[in-house]
């Protein structure tokens, strides 16, 4: 068994499957380290579909790199012959003096994207089955719509082991040290050597980065897929992916159009779920069952927003946030130890950046340095 790498990328989800991808196409020797398999259940990136949008209302200095990962999910579509995107558009309702149509506005504006808004009143025509605030502004941006979370993984995997990468799964790492001449990385099988270190944890990320435990906090979150009552109205042709305010708590909900199992694989039903931040959890002891309280209180908002429509739940999931402590991702090389790069603090919003964060820890690894503006994604803000 080879123990000698260039590269050692720990973890294989969203991101780190997409590093090994860009790796291995620079010709490097990369190993992937997943202490799972690949695509699994216990972290941030399974569930079927994940939103792609580009009018970016966290902030317009993510537009760059939306504009980039749109080109890069285009060009692993051509290159490994699978649908890994679908264009819905995407309708954003708020108020219209608050954080999220004002964000939208600005990112919109500055870079000229497309999108289109007006009352909610006007906008109901298109879409009666959602119920929204006379009061309310709505934006659609045509050009959203939804990513394939599981598949777009085993597709950079596997493109990633066509290029030469080693991938090795269910082998949990235990630590890593650096040393003058390189990286030294322990799992419950071996160790492994090599010049750079890629840390890509998710969830598990302050485990391996130091002092990182205070800049990343990890949240439960529950995803519910329900049967409505006139699915015919809620197909993909139809009905857009959505993101909305609530109008009394000022949380947001978001969800998709009714995706079949015959079509887009298990589970079907109509997808939504809370943007907010749930519960603090640890990732290794986190509760996965979704209690019944829960389940009414998701009840309550398909009957706020989709009113006479809920006929059931279909599925419902745990899933993990990891967030930093604006919310905003990190991605930077670890003090004191310019041999370790790294990315955290992507649930919430991170998994349509996959495919170009990839790319950033590449070039990172290799050239110390990106030609994406990543810059206000370093971890120096918090210092």
């Amino acid at each position: 068994m080879e123990n000698s790498f260039d590269v050692i990328v720990l973890g294989v989800g969203s991101m780190g499957s997409s590093a090994c991808y860009h790796l291995a196409k620079a010709g490097v020797r990369v190993l992937g380290l997943e202490q799972s398999t690949i695509v699994h259940n216990q972290g941030s990136h399974h569930g079927q579909s994940r939103i792609i949008r580009q009018a970016y209302f966290e902030h317009p200095d993510y537009v760059p790199l939306l504009k980039r990962s749109y080109q890069l999910w285009q060009e692993l579509s051509v290159e490994s012959g699978e649908q890994l995107y679908t264009e819905t558009g995407l309708l954003y309702a708020g108020r219209a003096e608050g954080a999220l149509m004002r964000g939208i506005h600005e990112s919109a504006d500055q870079y000229g994207l497309m999108i289109r808004s007006g009352a909610a009143r006007q906008m109901a025509l298109d879409y009666p089955v959602l119920v929204l605030p006379d009061q309310f502004e709505v934006i659609i941006e045509p050009g959203a719509g939804f990513l394939f979370p599981e598949k777009c993984i085993r597709t950079y995997t596997s493109r990633a082991q066509s290029h030469g990468a080693t991938i090795r799964t269910n082998e949990k790492v235990l630590g890593w040290k650096s040393h003058a001449t390189g990286i030294e990385v322990k799992t419950i099988t071996g160790t492994y050597s090599a010049d750079r270190l890629v840390i890509t944890a998710g969830p598990w990320a302050s485990h391996f980065l130091p002092g990182m435990d205070k800049q990343l906090r990890v949240t439960r979150q529950t995803v519910f897929w329900i049967d409505v009552k006139n699915p015919e109205r809620f197909t993909a042709d139809r009905f857009p992916c959505w993101l909305a305010e609530h109008e009394d708590t000022g949380e947001f909900f978001y969800g998709f159009p009714l995706l079949t199992e015959s079509q887009y694989g298990p589970p079907q039903g109509l997808k939504i779920a809370q943007h907010n931040p749930g519960h603090p959890a640890d990732p290794d002891a986190v509760d996965r069952t979704v209690t019944d309280a829960e389940r009414e209180h998701m009840r309550t908002i398909v009957e706020k927003f989709f009113p006479g429509q809920f006929a059931g739940f279909r599925h419902d999931q745990v899933c993990l946030y990891t967030y930093s402590p604006d919310e905003h991702f990190i991605i930077d090389v670890l003090p004191g130890t310019p041999r370790v790069v790294y990315a955290a603090g992507f649930s919430g919003h991170g998994f349509k950046f996959s495919s170009v964060v990839g790319e950033v820890l590449a070039d990172l690894a290799l050239k110390g340095r990106s030609e994406q503006p990543v810059g206000f994604l370093s971890a120096q803000r918090f210092r």
